[in-house]
């Protein structure tokens, strides 16, 4: 086909995939292509698929269908996971033109003139060939950027698709991952966000690690801030949990560590490399340290064989923990995972019972939180973003804070006083001072 002019990205599932559609994005603008909204009747659609749950299949699907209501002559292009893990079933989606495995994603420009809009082309290399790593990051989209840092997944937990959708963990050096955050750091954004799989696993035992890679990434000027997004709690060290709390210049005090059960059956069963033990431990160092951390916690409800005594052994596992807040998963099951053969599903409906009650007991979590950060003065960096007349900004320590919009304030480190936690649940600030213009 001729080259088309314009074309537009839709990204599902985590920060990892934001990341790399913004690198594939600025492939296809060096190429002379005009990034457009999604529903400006774009000349190519590319949809980047997540595969975590049932639902993430389903809305490709759909984005696939609005795409084609908006041009019907539009060439979409789906990648990510769910092209890796279920290629044919998605090149049998009606208006679906080019399927891009783990492999190829980053090579989608080498495809555009080869193909017409009335066919489908699948490339899509066993997941064993994956053994490059990629860097990736995004710019552009938001007030802080998703550096990528690691990929792939050697732990092969039962209830997970991503190593077979992503392959072996892997990733650069550190000399050339400081060189994707200098490349960040040469523009106007002020806090990087470090994505990948299994980022704890950088270096998988080799001569560099993950806490070798924060020490050197702290050391990046223009960067303002570094906010680590997801670590295993095996792989949470007190040596990092310390260098991050007390002596880094730059990485805040958040962390997110999945937890996935309380009940030491379960995780177990779900292949996990702890215990419930170490989990708490590392809770507690952390707040050891600094009581005002925020930490976040994934919990997944209804995995095979969870009784109502292993979920209420999660619960008051959870209440018991100073964390600040829960992403809850409805276990969906998922071909070609150990845990879609396991005995005794739960019903549907319990799981969703059981979602319900996590996710009023993070909201509970969350405020108690909130409650002890009002009064405060902090640094808040403000998106850009109206919403009805207001603005929103985080705090280091992954406070939500509400103002009246500004203009000048988007994109601005600001020293706000977090007043009072509003109706809904974000905290109104009153602004101090201006850091940053």
């Amino acid at each position: 086909m001729s080259q088309s002019k314009t074309v537009a990205f839709y990204t599902l599932g985590c920060k990892l995939n934001f990341s790399e559609t913004s690198t594939i994005g600025r492939q296809f603008t060096d190429a002379g292509f005009a990034k457009v909204d999604f529903d400006d009747r774009p000349d190519i659609v590319v949809i980047n698929t997540c595969s975590v749950t049932d639902n993430a299949d389903k809305k490709c699907r759909q984005l696939v269908k609005r795409a084609k209501r908006n041009n019907g002559e539009a060439v979409v292009i789906i990648i990510g996971c769910y092209a890796q893990l279920k290629p044919e079933e998605i090149s049998a989606i009606p208006g679906v033109n080019l399927v891009l495995g783990a492999n190829e994603k980053f090579n989608a420009l080498e495809y555009i003139d080869q193909l017409e809009t009335s066919s489908t082309v699948v490339q899509n290399e066993s997941i064993k060939q994956t053994k490059e790593f990629v860097p990736a990051f995004s710019i552009g989209d938001r007030t802080r950027s998703f550096l990528k840092v690691q990929d792939g997944c050697d732990y092969f937990c039962t209830f997970c698709t991503i190593p077979l959708a992503r392959g072996k963990s892997r990733n650069a050096s550190i000399q050339e991952t400081i060189a994707e955050a200098e490349k960040i750091a040469d523009t106007e954004i002020k806090e990087v966000v470090l994505t990948g799989v299994n980022i704890g696993d950088f270096g998988q035992g080799g001569d560099e690690n993950f806490e070798m890679l924060v020490k050197a990434l702290d050391e990046v000027e223009g960067i303002d801030r570094f906010r680590i997004s997801s670590i295993e709690p095996n792989l949470l060290s007190d040596s990092i949990i310390e260098f991050c709390l007390k002596d880094s210049k730059r990485f805040v005090p958040h962390f997110h560590i999945p937890l996935q059960s309380g009940s030491n059956k379960l995780l177990k069963a779900m292949r996990r490399k702890y215990e419930r033990e170490l989990f708490a431990n590392r809770i507690h160092r952390i707040k050891q340290i600094d009581p005002s951390t925020c930490i976040g916690v994934d919990v997944i409800v209804g995995f095979p064989g969870e009784t109502d005594e292993d979920f209420n052994e999660t619960v008051d596992f959870l209440k018991d923990l100073p964390i600040s807040y829960l992403h809850v998963f409805t276990y969906s099951e998922r071909a070609n995972t150990t845990a879609v053969k396991m005995a005794d599903p739960v019903p549907m409906e319990k799981r969703k019972e059981r979602s319900k009650i996590l996710h009023i007991l993070s909201n509970k979590k969350k405020r108690a939180f909130y409650e002890e950060q009002t009064g405060k003065d902090m640094v808040v960096l403000f998106e850009g973003e109206e919403n009805e007349g207001y603005m929103f900004g985080f705090t280091p320590n992954y406070v939500k804070v509400r103002i009246p919009y500004n203009e000048e304030l988007a994109n601005q480190l600001v020293v706000t006083n977090l007043s009072e936690i509003g109706r809904d649940g974000n905290v109104t600030g009153l602004i101090r001072e201006v850091v940053t213009v």
